[in-house]
């Protein structure tokens, strides 16, 4: 069954971000380059993205499916739009796409561990 298990933020300052959710929320992250930083905590996680020419609109919300392909095919035949084709990332690959309100989303498979 999919769960959404991640909210990706656009940031304009890492390093003040990470102090703000640090500060407020007591959300310790690791970070994935000078760009990138994420809590994993295995529920519902939160990623900072600094790199601008990755940013998305909105927040975007991240739905864990158990087959990458099979939820692609899936998304497609729904008629959804895919704005970011399948990559990888440390912990995973994953895809973007918009529902049909226009909001985009993404959907993840976590590498076998």
């Amino acid at each position: 069954m999919a769960k959404p298990n991640f909210i990706e933020l656009p940031t304009r300052d890492l390093a003040a971000s990470l102090v703000f959710f640090d500060t407020v929320f007591g959300m310790k992250m690791t970070g994935f380059g000078p760009t990138y930083a994420c809590t994993l905590t295995g529920d519902v996680d939160l990623g900072l993205q600094a790199d601008p020419s990755e940013w998305t609109k909105a927040p975007l919300p991240v739905v864990e499916v158990n087959d990458l392909e099979a939820t692609l095919s899936a998304v497609t035949a729904a008629g959804a739009a895919i704005t970011k084709p399948i990559f990888s990332f440390p912990g995973g690959r994953r895809f973007h796409f918009l529902d049909p309100s226009g909001n985009e989303l993404a959907a993840m498979q976590a590498d076998a561990t």
